[in-house]
Order: C-alpha cells, then structure tokens, then sequence
C-alpha cells in the first residue's frame, strides 16, 4: 500500500514506534501527510519535553513525505464532507474535517485510531 495517509495519532504512534502500527506499515515507503496533521502535530510538540528530538523526527518524516495541501478543490471536498455528516448527526471536529476532505481529494487512505472517520462517505479509512 502506497497510497496511505498519516493522521495525527498515526504519526505520534509511528515517531514512538509503536510496534502495531510499525507491523501495518511494513514495507510502506513513502507516506502523505496533510498539513493539518503536520500543524496539529508541531502544536503538541509545544508543550512536549522531548520537543527536540520528536521535532527532529517529525521534519524528517515531513521530508520524505508528500505533503497535502489546501487548495480550492479541497474546499470542495471539504463542504461536502461537512454537510453530509451535518445531515447525518455526526459532527466531526473541524480539523479532521479538513484531514478528510485532503485524503478524498487525493484519494489517500487514512491511517488513524479515531473511528469516527469511518462515517465519511467515499473515505477509505486504516485502524490498527
């Protein structure tokens, strides 16, 4: 699987070594990351006394990965992801909307712990 897609909770997981999410992993060269994850991630790190290092770690996670990025077809994913789960009962808090709408527009598969990703229509989704 080369399309995967890292969100927040993988990407701490991963820079732990967390052996179950290693093992899922195994043989995945290269990931995506969408920036919110990267934002949501440098933001846990202010607080973190391993900031340092994990930083370190997560630049170079950033470098060998493709960044997703908010544009103007996002925005369109974005509204649609958010009105469906609106009209469905099922708010998810914004950032993992935008998380979202990035991996359905570049049709990334999302490695995350968080269940409520799977009530996102056409989002193909990862636990371990």
């Amino acid at each position: 699987m080369s399309n995967l897609a890292l969100d927040t909770n993988a990407v701490s997981a991963l820079l732990e070594g967390d052996a179950a999410l290693l093992e899922l992993l195994d043989g995945v060269a290269r990931f995506a990351l969408p920036v919110i994850v990267v934002g949501e991630y440098r933001y846990g790190l202010q607080r973190s006394r391993h900031r340092k290092q994990l930083g370190a770690m997560l630049d170079d996670l950033v470098a060998e990965s493709d960044l997703l990025v908010v544009d103007d077809h996002t925005t369109l994913h974005y509204a649609q992801v958010r009105e469906a789960l609106r009209a469905k009962g099922r708010p998810l808090p914004e950032n993992d909307v935008w998380i979202a709408a990035l991996c359905r527009q570049h049709e990334r598969t999302l490695v995350s712990r968080d269940s409520d990703f799977q009530h996102v229509a056409s989002l193909a989704s990862l636990r371990w």
